[in-house]
């Protein structure tokens, strides 16, 4: 991709990113929120970002914003949460056509700054909280979503597992709260809690697009105003610590015909340390890509999976395998996924494998990177712990991984819990 410039100012709470790019014709605005993630409140988190994209100040129902948005060329405004780590995002992206490549004078770009301002800072209040029937319809929204998880069985079981593998840790809490507490929450308690997020969460603001940076700052200095703070320390989610890990088995029964296994590993590597770039590689060997071991000995010569993979999780330093198998199947898939494992702790692979899976890496990278949205998450890795990597040291960081380096980091991951949701009928005999 052409080459982007970055630049970086601080307006009141906001750390505003602009980013600076020719390759695309639309501007984009990333809001991320930031917060630890907490029992007491990830379920008011989750709700906070669908009411308030439900209506504001100045277009008070989900069709004016709707039909606000059409008017600025069709732009696109989303609002949703997720987890970095233990870490609690509620994220807003504007996307608009940028002016400078239309006829029409209309300024996009200011008009969008307005609607985001419009949205994060200026909610519709009534009586002291949110309007009653917006809450009452978006709990009832949130409520489907979390049920939903439950018949999308690889969700499930992705849940289940970070639930058993840290049921003493914030990251066991599913992103999108619990169900049971939604009726709980009235107008008032979610708009108190609103407010302690304007004054306490870290706010990250990105701009993405062909624009000028004087341009972004009287934008920002002009529209996007957040209350004054007392206090400007914020919080952050604790540096996730190494820990001594015994395994643990958990086996839950369901009507289905094809079982969940999925494995949960400690890999005591995170975003913050040198060994990072070693640890996607070594993902990329182990199950990430169609060439990995996983992939070949689980799915392909054992015929074992419908499919078999990792992933990691950046922030809180986890290793996933996801696999889907026949129930009578899993003692057997247990061991050759172990003996994958074993087989990467033992250097079981050549130059020419960790060239070619540098090479899938480094064109994921760059497709990532070709979209705005993919270069913020790239970026924002960077406001989420001490460590900072420009853009330029992603791909050169890939370049000098040696076989020793994919080993050192094989043999510091450790099993911790076996999470297997099989089906009622039991092929094994047992």
């Amino acid at each position: 991709m052409e080459a982007v410039n970055v630049n970086q100012f601080t307006e009141g709470p906001v750390c505003v990113h602009v980013i600076q790019s020719k390759t695309y014709k639309t501007n984009t605005l990333v809001l991320h929120i930031r917060a630890p993630l907490t029992k007491e409140d990830h379920t008011k988190r989750a709700l906070l970002p669908l009411v308030m994209q439900s209506g504001s100040k100045d277009y008070p129902t989900r069709q004016k914003i709707r039909q606000s948005l059409d008017e600025l060329y069709g732009a696109s405004l989303t609002g949703d949460v997720n987890k970095k780590g233990e870490n609690h995002l509620i994220s807003f992206r504007l996307e608009v056509a940028n002016e400078r490549y239309l006829k029409d004078n209309t300024p996009l770009l200011e008009e969008a700054f307005k609607m985001m301002t419009s949205v994060v800072a200026n909610p519709l209040v009534e009586d002291g909280g949110f309007k009653d029937s917006i809450l009452t319809s978006e709990k009832r929204n949130l409520k489907q979503r979390i049920e939903s998880v439950y018949d999308d069985k690889i969700r499930y079981a992705n849940m289940r597992l970070n639930e058993e593998m840290c049921k003493d840790e914030p990251y066991g809490l599913f992103v999108y709260g619990n169900a049971g507490e939604l009726d709980e929450i009235t107008p008032a308690a979610l708009y108190d809690y609103y407010k302690k997020i304007m004054q306490e969460d870290v706010l990250d603001l990105y701009v993405v697009g062909d624009v000028e940076v004087d341009e972004i700052k009287k934008l920002v200095q002009a529209h996007l105003a957040f209350p004054e703070r007392k206090d400007q320390t914020t919080s952050s989610a604790e540096k996730e610590k190494t820990r001594t890990t015994e395994e643990n088995e958990i086996i839950e029964q369901q009507d289905l015909k094809q079982g969940k296994l999925h494995l949960g590993y400690r890999t005591n590597i995170t975003y913050q340390d040198d060994e990072y770039f070693a640890l996607q590689l070594f993902n990329g060997l182990f199950g990430g890509f169609s060439h990995s071991k996983l992939f070949i000995n689980v799915r392909e010569k054992a015929s074992l999976a419908y499919y078999a993979a990792s992933r990691v999780e950046s922030h809180k330093g986890l290793l996933m395998v996801m696999s889907g198998i026949e129930t009578s199947n899993y003692d057997k898939a247990v061991r050759i996924i172990r003996e994958q494992m074993e087989a990467m702790k033992n250097g079981d692979f050549d130059d020419a494998q960790l060239e070619q899976t540098k090479a899938v890496l480094k064109n994921q990278l760059l497709e990532t990177m070709d979209a705005p949205r993919g270069l913020v998450e790239l970026m924002y890795h960077n406001e989420l712990g001490e460590k900072k990597r420009e853009l330029d040291e992603w791909i050169p960081g890939i370049e000098k991984v040696t076989k020793e380096d994919v080993v050192s980091v094989a043999e510091k991951i450790e099993l911790d819990t076996i999470y297997f949701l099989k089906g009622t009928e039991d092929d094994s005999g047992e």
